[in-house]
């Protein structure tokens, strides 16, 4: 049974998000930067209306994913305070300077998280090498890639994501998400084999879901 998990860029979005259907909720500031950590506040607030899955996402900038020192302590602190408000799992990525996988700053905050699961998220799509990348991402414990196949958007990584989705063998889960619209996910579902989509189901270019579009992302 396929799912879909919907990219909530303020509480507005994840209520619709919620009251329409969505599998799960990647909950994130920041729509201009491709998603920042979100407010202690706001994330509190949506755990007492939400009852599925919330993953927050830990980002303290946009931009790339090579962090600092003192960005990377700042992740560790924003995590282990969003981890009391009984979310469901965080959502981040971490780069070395040459967009290789960043295996000890990722392993630390995956045993921070745990037992929460983790999502290694668009920075996969950053990295050098998508075998080599997606072994170093399992060794970090995550249980998830957002990608969209290290390409632009789903529909031109439709190839690589098919390839991810047959090395990956259950290891890990391939979340499929860049460019994702109920437009296109039937075909990309059946042409990857892939089994959970993510879409921030904006179809106005606006900074809110959309309410039908979440419904015809489901349905689909």
């Amino acid at each position: 049974m396929s799912k879909i998990e919907i990219a909530c860029f303020n509480p507005e979005s994840a209520m619709i998000a919620f009251e329409n259907g969505a599998d799960r909720i990647e909950l994130c500031d920041g729509l201009s930067e491709g998603g920042t950590t979100p407010d202690f506040e706001t994330v509190k607030e949506l755990r007492e209306k939400i009852n599925i899955p919330i993953f927050v996402m830990i980002r303290p900038r946009g931009g790339d994913f090579i962090y600092s020192e003192a960005e990377s302590e700042q992740m560790e602190k924003d995590l282990i305070r969003l981890k009391s408000l009984n979310v469901d799992g965080f959502v981040f990525g971490i780069l070395y300077e040459n967009n290789q996988v960043n295996v000890e700053h990722n392993r630390i905050l995956v045993e921070m998280a745990y037992p929460l699961p983790c999502t290694f998220h668009r920075a996969f799509d950053r990295a050098e090498g998508f075998e080599d990348s997606l072994e170093k991402v399992i060794d970090c414990g995550f249980k998830t890639i957002l990608t969209s196949g290290q390409k632009p958007n789903v529909s031109e990584g439709k190839e690589n994501l098919k390839k991810l989705v047959e090395l990956s063998a259950g290891r890990i889960e391939i979340l499929v998400g860049g460019g994702l619209r109920s437009t296109n996910i039937e075909e990309i579902r059946e042409f990857t084999h892939a089994v959970y989509f993510h879409s921030s189901a904006i179809t106005d270019g606006g900074a809110f879901a959309n309410a039908d579009e979440v419904i015809a992302l489901k349905n689909k």
